[in-house]
């Protein structure tokens, strides 16, 4: 079964399969959320607050590449 994206994801941490923190969600659309690699103090309080935002340095990260989605979201170690 595969993890799902959702607006409750916005502000959380994304890390990789060893642990090592990746970025904050910024945005979530259409199964697939904006990661914030450098996320400032403000972003970081607006997206605890659920507020969407992104930027150009953004990444993003799609269903398919998730392990799980918890209080983290942590990524497949077969990326």
């Amino acid at each position: 079964m595969t993890a799902t994206l959702t607006d409750d994801e916005v502000g959380k941490t994304v890390v990789d399969a060893e642990g090592k923190e990746l970025g904050i969600v910024a945005k979530v659309e259409n199964g697939r959320a904006s990661v914030d690699p450098n996320p400032s103090i403000a972003e970081q309080l607006l997206a605890s607050l659920g507020v969407e935002g992104e930027d150009d340095e953004d990444y993003v990260v799609t269903e398919d590449m998730l392990d799980s989605v918890g209080e983290e979201i942590v990524l497949r170690g077969n990326l």
